[in-house]
């Protein structure tokens, strides 16, 4: 069974090498699990999981392959734990006279009459010397567990057993998977970071100043500007229309992003981009920045993040007067690729789910146009964004 949870997590893409598999197996020869559940459950995560973002998977296979581990009885006709493990259990828990009995009766002869109590016993026992309890003499109560809810030899309690720590997908919103909070966004925005000193120097310098004193044989305190990331990004926001749906999704990416990137500037669109961008949207007709101003004003050295659906009309990207709210000269798909030439390090980010992506004409012109440098809002998709503009 364990080698079948190494596989299932090998087969969920939880990257589990043979070394942390067989490092897990010494573990459990050195009896670390305390022979629970429950205690595997943690010792088996520590030793395997690397990376927060295959916490849930790790949590849903274990809960696959372990599912229904109620009872000794069920490992037993499960083959759900080994011989060996059972024997080293019976060793740490029986008395010197109940091992006596053990070795009298012999362990297939001990496993037979278990699996016989077991069927016979019905309702909870504490105490006796006959029956699997939780207080009792029996030398087959020791091989029982009774952590958060789970019994042994008690199916009244079997469907209303206690949640397992596995099944309450705590780590869900860690998923590589999944959209995005601005925690996690930020986490995956630090990926995109080039720090420089520049500015007033205002920061002590311990190093230097440590140096500098012992030269001198004086105090001499030596300051530095701040560290700072000097990466520069510049956003545009489709806004409107069929991105109303993502909105609360993309407030947290611009909260994360300001947060984040001392040079950033913004502008929104709608659609696709065309000869004006705007700043506030109630001003969106009234108040534009031309866009041959944004491609003059800012460097070459400006990341480039566009933040969209991609869902239109196809002629809105390649014709002229395609646009729904005005009559554009140009189509959007010349001005896109003004953007990509003037700016090399360009992403499309797209909160509509990647598996979507195929079923609209717009979203696949759009992805052309990008080179494929489309990503979806998520862990995964973000980090391979900022991976992206690295380069």
């Amino acid at each position: 069974m364990f080698l079948q949870f190494f596989t299932s997590l090998r087969d969920a893409q939880v990257p589990v090498t043979l070394r942390e598999y067989l490092t897990l197996m010494e573990a459990l020869d050195a009896d670390l699990a305390d022979y629970t559940v429950e205690n595997f459950y943690y010792l088996s995560r520590s030793a395997l999981v690397k990376d927060e973002r295959n916490l849930d998977k790790f949590d849903r296979v274990f809960g696959s392959v372990f599912k229904g581990l109620e009872s000794l009885l069920d490992a037993m006709e499960k083959a759900e734990i080994p011989e060996e493990w059972l024997k080293k259990l019976a060793e740490k828990y029986l008395t010197e006279e109940e091992k006596k009995q053990i070795e009298a009766m012999g362990w297939d002869k001990l496993m037979e009459t278990l699996k016989k109590r077991l069927e016979e016993q019905k309702g909870r026992h504490q105490g006796g010397s006959k029956w699997i309890g939780t207080a009792g003499t029996s030398p087959f109560g020791a091989y029982g567990y009774n952590p958060e809810g789970v019994r042994i030899g008690q199916e009244k309690n079997r469907n209303n057993r206690a949640v397992k720590v596995w099944d309450k997908r705590e780590f869900k919103d860690l998923d590589g998977n999944v959209e995005l909070g601005i925690r996690n966004i930020k986490v995956a925005l630090r990926r995109l970071r080039k720090f420089a000193r520049t500015g007033a120097p205002d920061e002590l310098d311990l190093d230097n100043t440590i140096r500098e004193t012992a030269n001198h044989g004086y105090l001499d305190v030596v300051m530095r500007p701040e560290r700072r990331n000097a990466v520069k990004l510049l956003v545009f926001f489709d806004i409107g229309g069929s991105m109303d749906s993502h909105i609360e999704q993309v407030e947290e990416l611009f909260s994360a992003a300001k947060s984040e990137f001392k040079h950033m500037e913004y502008f929104y669109f709608h659609n696709c981009l065309y000869e004006g961008v705007w700043k506030q949207n109630k001003r969106r007709f009234t108040d534009r920045t031309p866009t041959w101003d944004v491609l003059h004003k800012y460097p070459h050295d400006y990341k480039v993040v566009f933040v969209g659906d991609a869902s239109m009309s196809p002629y809105e990207i390649m014709v002229p007067g395609g646009s729904v709210e005005h009559v554009n000269e140009e189509p959007g798909s010349v001005w896109l690729d003004r953007i990509i030439r003037t700016y090399p390090h360009a992403v499309w980010l797209n909160p509509v789910q990647q598996k979507h992506w195929d079923y609209s004409e717009s979203t696949t012109i759009i992805r052309r146009i990008f080179a494929n440098r489309m990503f979806p809002i998520t862990i995964e998709g973000l980090e391979g964004a900022m991976k992206e503009l690295t380069h």
